[in-house]
């Protein structure tokens, strides 16, 4: 019960906790970096937009090849390539240099998130999967907990290129462990050939979307490019799903999306999602731009939020074996959906104790929605098509979430000049109706988790 309920989980979640580590820590020893490159800060966007575009140009491939080579290889070696790259980003003495290497280390990161999903499908049985899930949802939410924190004590104490460095010994002991514990999953007989045509239209789709998301409202485009990549990456996803229909062997069969469950949780669960990515984008801003917080006393009150998903985990599988799915995802939904409105109540003079608060049940109710969906969604997907789904769910998350932080932004510059501002200097008036409006998306949701069968996931509870 160990192996299947804990061990497995907490082995292939390890890899995203370094990856959560690594992206929160980079994110605040930005500075740091810079001075020691010299560089302004802002030039060094790009290395993290590089490791973004990385992943979006690559996942496309984790389902082929996990099909191809076996699952838990790929997914040793998506550790290897991830921590062979975190040294040399470690020992890069350039802004170009470090850029190049972000790429190579969003490669691994690419495979590691949505194999290392699929290897904890393959290897636990569907009755013991809730607790499984939960168990895999820590490590990451431990990573983004720790990242800032541990990127100041490093950048403090010592130089910012353990930040990477550090990722090597945990990555090798993560592949020992993974070779000792995790049994490699049977492969198909005949495995399919390389979809050469699909993989020229989905990452490039893919990496487009991404790059106008990740470079709107920051100068690094041309409003006119950003458009125009928008534009060309949707064109490009649509004769890919065009092309997947007509095709025998596509590198993505958007077929599963036929499995109701499936399609609830990756299509009904978008708007969710994107308010997910937008929340942690905003809340910071506001504590800090709107009321005048410290970096860390809102660092220490957005901690709430992670404290609540880490909650999760002491009532859950409980909460879903009394009530079931259906009724406990509609029940999260609305939850976060009125924590969300809540926090655009929030001001100056809101106690930090009852802010504390309604974020730590914020993060209990996202935390719930995810896990469910998380589950759910895999219930009814056939074993054979399970590397096609976990490759698509982590595609549709990752473009979610950064659309979210794109949209937050969007939003933020609407309202500041809607109340006389110049978007640049945020008020706290600025957030509330943003928050508003991420409740009403997370509300949109529920049009489809309502039209869940009763029994929906039962299998798994």
């Amino acid at each position: 019960m160990l192996r299947r309920d804990r061990l497995i989980p907490a082995l292939v979640a390890s890899p995203l906790f370094l990856q959560n580590l690594d992206t929160s820590a980079m994110v605040t020893a930005l500075p740091a970096i810079a001075s020691a490159l010299g560089v302004p800060p802002l030039h060094l966007n790009l290395a993290i937009t590089a490791y973004l575009l990385s992943l979006a140009l690559f996942l496309p491939l984790s389902g082929w090849l996990a099909d191809r080579i076996g699952a838990r290889r790929v997914f040793c070696l998506a550790i290897g390539l991830f921590s062979l790259a975190s040294g040399l980003c470690g020992l890069a003495d350039s802004v170009p240099a470090l850029v190049l290497f972000r790429v190579l280390q969003g490669l691994g990161g690419a495979l590691m998130l949505p194999v290392g999903r699929l290897i904890l499908l393959r290897a636990v049985p569907p009755e013991r999967m809730v607790a499984a899930m939960i168990w895999f949802s820590i490590p990451p939410v431990l990573g983004r907990l720790a990242g800032p924190l541990f990127g100041g004590l490093v950048v403090t104490w010592t130089s910012w290129r353990w930040i990477f460095l550090v990722n090597i010994p945990f990555g090798l002991l993560a592949i020992a462990l993974t070779l000792a514990w995790v049994d490699e999953s049977p492969r198909p007989a005949q495995p399919a050939p390389f979809d050469a045509r699909g993989f020229a239209l989905l990452a490039p789709g893919l990496t487009l979307l991404m790059v106008a998301m990740e470079t709107a409202g920051r100068g690094l485009l041309p409003a006119w490019a950003g458009w125009l990549a928008a534009a060309a990456g949707a064109g490009l996803l649509g004769v890919y799903w065009r092309h997947s229909r007509r095709s025998a062997h596509p590198l993505i069969d958007l077929g599963i999306l036929r499995h109701r469950t499936f399609r609830a949780s990756v299509v009904g669960g978008t708007p969710l999602r994107i308010a997910i990515g937008a929340v942690p984008f905003l809340l910071p801003l506001m504590l800090q731009l709107g009321f005048g917080l410290s970096p860390l006393a809102a660092g220490l009150l957005t901690l709430a939020t992670a404290l609540g998903g880490l909650s999760t985990r002491v009532v859950l599988r409980q909460a879903i074996q009394r009530f079931g799915f259906r009724p406990l995802l509609i029940g999260a939904t609305v939850a976060s959906s009125l924590s969300y409105a809540g926090y655009g109540l929030f001001t100056p003079a809101t106690p930090q104790g009852l802010m504390f608060t309604a974020m730590l049940a914020g993060g209990l109710a996202t935390s719930t929605c995810m896990v469910c969906l998380a589950t759910l969604g895999f219930s009814e997907v056939p074993r054979p098509r399970m590397s096609h789904a976990t490759a698509l769910s982590s595609m549709a998350q990752q473009l979610s979430n950064s659309f979210g932080v794109v949209l937050a932004g969007a939003l933020l510059l609407l309202f500041s000049l809607s109340h006389g501002g110049d978007g640049t200097r945020l008020q706290a008036r600025d957030f509330s109706p943003v928050f508003w409006v991420m409740a009403l998306l997370n509300a949109a949701s529920l049009l489809w988790f309502v039209r869940l069968h009763p029994q929906a996931g039962d299998g798994m509870r």
